[in-house]
């Protein structure tokens, strides 16, 4: 299984290191705020951050006290309570509103999305569900200020090397042209209509429109882009689809099918899978796909909601979606509404 790179999205990052968070909150501010300000100052003068940007991007900055509190209640080392349930999640997530506006935006993109397809590999009903799923197609960023909000996670301390790395290169971001006004989205630093971290943005954002900048706040063609790029680093093979529906006998022995594979990130995400086999295997099993899926194709199986419930067979690109944000129930929501979006 591809290891996760670090840092590619909020999700993935903050996971990452929840298993070493402490159950009892850390107060890890070893300075003040203004002289651990002047550090982030400085480090970001160092990789080349130009003064002005320095200056409009930490005037007049306090540590948010919200943000603290937001941070330090984030779950630590999960339980062994089992799973909820993943119907009532798809039924939020995907229901008629978010369907009809991501056919409305997929229409409305199509001339865009179908030249990114091409260049990118990426079908565009998933690049408009990441987006769909994200930001509501862009209705809701965030209004956090992500230089307040960074600045204070890098102060607190609990993922102080995350967090001040962010903060640097938002500032990259900044100088590139965008307003601090401009520069606004979740609590953790996450922004803009594929809520990108200010890390990705630079290594992955990308200019969809030529016309010099990739604006993925209000440019449809950059968004898109952006996603796609970030679809195709992470290893979307083309041509295949995220998972099919598939049909499951009774006497389907779960123990046998079980994964022996520890992952080393989200770990109780991918456990939920069975061992890969190839549709042909699975077939000779009784398990068979409701859409066509060449035989020597690897997949897994998942039944999420248990024995007699909808069951998939899941291809590498199901892994793709959780790079994005590694949960079940995210995936699953971007899968099916890409589907719903594009049948």
């Amino acid at each position: 299984m591809r290891k996760t790179p670090p840092m590619k999205h909020l999700f993935v990052a903050l996971a990452a290191t929840a298993c070493a968070v402490p159950s009892a909150p850390i107060a890890a501010q070893d300075m003040s705020f203004d002289a651990y300000k002047q550090l982030l100052i400085a480090r970001a003068r160092a990789e080349g951050v130009s003064e002005p940007t320095i200056r409009r991007m930490t005037s007049d900055l306090t540590p948010n006290s919200r943000v603290i509190e937001l941070d330090r209640g984030q779950p630590g080392s999960p339980t062994r309570r089992g799973y909820p349930a993943l119907q009532p999640y798809l039924d939020k997530h995907v229901d008629n509103a978010r369907i009809s506006g991501g056919q409305r935006m997929y229409s409305a993109t199509r001339g865009i999305s179908s030249r990114l397809e091409r260049e990118y590999g990426v079908p565009a009903q998933i690049m408009v569900a990441i987006w769909g799923h994200e930001t509501n197609y862009g209705s809701y960023t965030g209004n956090f200020d992500l230089s307040r909000s960074l600045a204070t996670l890098a102060w607190e301390g609990r993922r102080r090397d995350l967090f001040e790395a962010e903060f640097v290169d938002l500032l990259k971001v900044a100088d590139k042209g965008y307003p601090r006004s401009r520069l606004k989205g979740s609590w953790a630093g996450a922004f803009g209509n594929p809520q990108f971290l200010p890390s990705v943005y630079l290594r992955l954002a990308q200019d969809g429109d030529n016309d010099g900048r990739a604006d993925i706040f209000g440019n449809r063609a950059d968004t898109l882009a952006s996603i796609a790029n970030y679809f195709r680093d992470a290893g979307w093979r083309p041509g295949q689809p995220w998972g099919v529906r598939a049909s499951v006998p009774s006497n389907l022995d779960r123990q046998a099918i079980k994964t022996d594979m520890v992952a080393p990130v989200c770990p109780r995400v991918h456990e939920r899978h069975s061992s890969w086999k190839t549709v042909g295997e699975w077939k000779q099993l009784g398990v068979t796909p409701q859409r066509y899926l060449a035989d020597d194709v690897m997949t897994s199986f998942f039944q999420p909601d248990g024995p007699g419930t909808r069951a998939w067979l899941l291809t590498t690109n199901y892994r793709v979606i959780l790079e994005y944000n590694c949960s079940n129930y995210y995936a699953m929501s971007v899968g099916l509404l890409a589907d719903e979006i594009a049948p």
